[in-house]
């Protein structure tokens, strides 16, 4: 019987589909199930909602609640991290603040100033949770799906060395879409795929021996499918690949879409013409701030039509990987994930110990990476201008050097097709100034 802790499970929606994937896993069905949050308010419902998964499927899960992190994770076999630090309030500074000097973000959570900021104020509380956990669950596997996933991780790695792997569900929902595209039937795709986490890339997608490739191609010149995916379908285009990370998102972390609040209006949310990108507003700025605050709304109904009764309970597992996992390792059931993890000799031409985002097997013996061999090399020249900056916002999160983070924002691609160094220089004493309570790193 495992314990999983649930770090930031105030996500009533995400911890609902999480906490029901392994509901729905006859091999974990007696877990024990703690969740925490800050949010007592939000804590309760969540605790409220997973209870009453349990109680309506009638299954020998206990199901607990603690807003303390190290109560929580003491004597678990797997924590699963959610959370969100500092909330709307600082990501509302996130996008505002570099939005007053031309930096128009869509998500801002990865990269650009937002990115790097979200990964300042998150470091710590990943850190200090990994303290706990050698303490009071030293055997325990961290599943992150906290962003920025390659920053996070990779400063778990430099400074714990402890056993984990960031998720995403960016390379699974891609893989999906594709398959919709061409007109396949998803369970006869084999695909492989690699790079960086929101930037890795459909290396090989076949269907046995025949490669899908070439029905992408066409797939991409039908006016209803590049309405759908105009950035990703760009990016193929001139790098030959399709990247996993949707197209608002994609459009952030290089430097050709968003250099303009004119370019982004005009030319950039024009090319959507389709309601499946609705969540991120075509692209526009601040757009998945945006929906965020209408999900706070959408996580009430939510929590009020289960908790009633209403709405009747998931039949079927989420594409989530962190069932899969647990399940793989609980009882030797081999997978295969995309996971991001230490760049451990997995692709020669990024740097050593960066994150990256590989195929990995999963058993009893936990996560195995494997070996990616020869990754194009303008994938990997476009991985590294991200790889840059995480560098440096891990080197400014693990010493609290200032200059780290300034240097970080210089070398954001999107930044530097917008604004000059002095500018930049500006935004991020501004930057620091507004989420000063959040980053404690920087306080001596």
């Amino acid at each position: 019987m495992p314990k999983i802790a649930f770090i930031g499970a105030g996500s009533v929606v995400f911890t609902r589909n999480l906490c029901s994937d392994i509901l729905l896993t006859p091999a974990l069905q007696d877990s024990t199930l703690t969740l925490m949050d800050i949010d007592p308010n939000r804590l309760g419902q969540a605790q409220e909602l997973v209870q009453a998964i349990v109680d309506r499927r009638g299954l020998k899960a206990r199901v607990e609640a603690t807003p303390q992190p190290r109560e929580a994770v003491a004597g678990a076999d797997y924590v699963i991290t959610t959370f969100q630090q500092g909330g709307l309030e600082a990501y509302v500074l996130d996008i505002e603040i570099p939005q007053r000097y031309g930096v128009e973000q869509c998500v801002g959570d990865t990269l650009g100033p937002g990115g790097v900021f979200r990964a300042l104020r998150t470091i710590p509380v990943l850190l200090e949770l990994c303290r706990d956990m050698d303490e009071v669950a030293p055997r325990a596997l961290l599943l992150n799906y906290v962003n920025p996933m390659a920053a996070n991780c990779w400063a778990v790695a430099r400074a714990t060395g402890r056993p984990y792997v960031g998720l995403c569900h960016s390379v699974q929902g891609t893989s999906e879409m594709l398959a919709e595209w061409i007109e396949t039937p998803y369970e006869d795709v084999v695909f492989r795929c690699a790079g960086i986490n929101h930037q890795a890339f459909f290396l090989e997608f076949r269907r046995g021996q025949e490669d899908l490739y070439p029905l992408l191609w066409q797939a991409i010149e039908r006016d209803e499918i590049y309405a759908q995916e105009p950035v990703r379908i760009e990016l193929m285009k001139h790098f030959g690949y399709f990247v996993t990370e949707s197209s608002g998102h994609a459009s952030e972390y290089v430097p050709y879409f968003r250099k303009t609040a004119e370019m982004v209006n005009h030319d950039l949310v024009p090319r959507f013409k389709d309601e499946v990108n609705h969540w991120f507003d075509f692209g526009r700025t601040g757009g998945y701030l945006r929906h965020c605050f209408e999900r706070l709304e959408e996580s009430s109904e939510v929590y009020e039509e289960m908790i009633s009764g209403r709405q009747p309970l998931p039949s079927q597992r989420t594409h989530e990987y962190g069932s899969r996992i647990i399940e793989a390792i609980e009882i030797n059931r081999p997978i295969s994930i995309n996971g991001n993890v230490p760049n451990d000799h997995l692709i020669d031409n990024l740097p050593t110990g960066c994150c990256v985002e590989v195929p990995c097997l999963v058993d009893s013996n936990g996560i195995q990476p494997t070996r990616v061999d020869n990754y194009p090399p303008q994938l990997a020249a476009l991985n590294r201008t991200n790889i840059n900056v995480q560098e440096l916002i891990v080197e400014a999160a693990l010493t609290g050097r200032r200059e780290a983070v300034y240097h970080a924002v210089m070398l954001d691609p999107l930044t530097a097709a917008v604004c000059t160094l002095p500018q930049i220089r500006a935004m991020v004493t501004e930057l620091l100034a507004a989420q000063a309570q959040w980053l404690p790193q920087f306080r001596a």
